[in-house]
């Protein structure tokens, strides 16, 4: 614990805002002083951008305490989804998408330039998992931030079938020594619930991981209702299913809840989710070229433009926002009110990026972190990431374990156990 007189003043108003049981004069444990001076130096001297930001929303590296140090290096990420974009946070300034595939004989197009409905879920997962920042100066940047990206398309739109996801693993299996890849990102479920004995989603997945491939599926979003299958192929045994976990987007894990993620038992009787992590207030790229880009561009410019300018920036931009236009004549404090309701309705962090929600993104964070766990130990097994990431992981203690499995994820300790299995420290912080 460390004595609030040790505490640089200019910490309390942090540690006040996002640690609701702490008040001056109190104690508090020295790593959530660590945590929250990191965020303080960090964030506050090298991104000016994020304190003007009406809307501050804590990269993913920092709200899980995911060290620097390690940030996928070397190692191969694929990731199954509907579509894709060539986002520069992954293309810039060194293109770090090794390939493309399309596999749906149906889809129009392969080029990843052109925005298209399709690209955007694919793009968010590839970029929450891998992006490094580049649009935001590095600020919103992934866990594996210099990760390989292999990106396979299996999907239309929001429809992924059940068979094109099984035909996408069976081609990252075949392809995984060409392109090096290590980890299988599926942030998509199946059409039905399946024995892993006979569906044959579930079976792809199981020979990928005797391949040596470590596959990451997001569990599902239906833990709302009555029924909430983990559908395949996050139900097949070796896949490490990811729940969703709400942070409330704050360093106090005190505060952690559970997000209405799918879990078990399966068909099988298997217990899923395995592990748990931020599956909402998780920051996104905007997909640009397209009507929401142009318009967080504006509510941006007019959150940082001083009240003389916010009239004539609306006009300069007629037609990219309908309540913009229609609300230009009111006075600036009025007109700051509207800002701020589409910015808070629309999910807008910036000009460029967005706060999402589900397992999709959930998914990406445990990839990302696995990614890291390789670069620090190359040989590792599949079956050893997974049981460092389960023996380290965090229980939120008044939420049901067959909600949350081991926990929320702890990219440092995971990381340390790894180096553990192979005899070697790890000492830094």
């Amino acid at each position: 614990m460390t004595s609030s007189d040790d505490i640089d003043e200019s910490l309390h108003p942090l540690l006040a805002v996002n640690m609701h049981t702490w008040e001056p004069g109190r104690q508090i444990c020295t790593d959530c002083v660590r945590r929250y001076s990191r965020l303080h130096d960090e964030l506050s001297a090298a991104f000016p951008q994020f304190a003007e930001q009406e809307l501050k929303v804590i990269p993913t590296p920092m709200r899980l305490d995911a060290p620097d140090e390690f940030r996928g290096r070397g190692v191969t990420m694929a990731f199954l989804d509907s579509g894709f974009y060539a986002h520069p946070d992954l293309a810039k300034p060194r293109d770090r998408i090794l390939k493309y595939v399309n596999l749906v004989e149906r889809a129009k197009s392969d080029d990843l330039t052109v925005p298209q409905v399709s690209s955007w879920h694919g793009m968010m997962t590839s970029v929450v998992a891998a992006g490094n920042g580049f649009l935001s100066g590095g600020l919103y940047r992934g866990i594996a931030s210099e990760a390989n990206t292999v990106l396979v398309k299996v999907g239309m739109s929001s429809r992924v079938r059940h068979s094109d996801l099984a035909r996408g693993i069976r081609w990252v299996v075949r392809h995984r020594e060409e392109f090096d890849i290590r980890i299988i990102n599926i942030s998509a479920g199946g059409d039905f619930e399946a024995s892993y004995l006979t569906d044959e989603l579930s079976q792809a997945a199981e020979d990928a991981t005797r391949a040596g491939l470590l596959v990451i599926a997001a569990a599902g979003n239906s833990g709302h209702m009555t029924n909430h299958p983990v559908l395949p192929p996050a139900s097949a045994p070796s896949v490490i299913a990811v729940g969703g976990l709400d942070d409330k987007n704050n360093l106090d894990f005190s505060d952690n809840d559970m997000y209405r993620s799918s879990y078990g038992p399966t068909i099988d009787g298997l217990q899923k989710p395995e592990v748990i992590a931020p599956g909402i207030w998780v920051a996104a790229p905007i997909l640009p070229g397209t009507p929401t880009a142009e318009q967080a561009v504006l509510l941006s410019k007019l959150e940082s433009a001083s009240d003389s300018d916010l009239r004539e920036i609306i006009k300069q931009h007629a037609g990219v926002d309908e309540d913009l236009d229609e609300a230009a004549h009111l006075a600036p404090y009025l007109l700051r009110q509207v800002v701020w309701i589409k910015i808070r309705d629309n999910n807008v962090i910036s000009g460029h990026y967005k706060h999402v929600d589900g397992t999709s993104f959930a998914a990406p964070i445990v990839s990302s972190i696995a990614a890291q766990m390789l670069e620090a130990v190359p040989d590792l097994k599949p079956h050893e990431v997974k049981l460092a990431l389960i023996r380290t992981a965090v229980r939120l203690p008044h939420s049901e374990v067959d909600r949350q499995g081991w926990g929320m994820v702890n990219p440092r300790a995971a990381i340390a156990a790894a180096l553990a299995m192979r005899g070697k420290g790890y000492h830094k912080h």
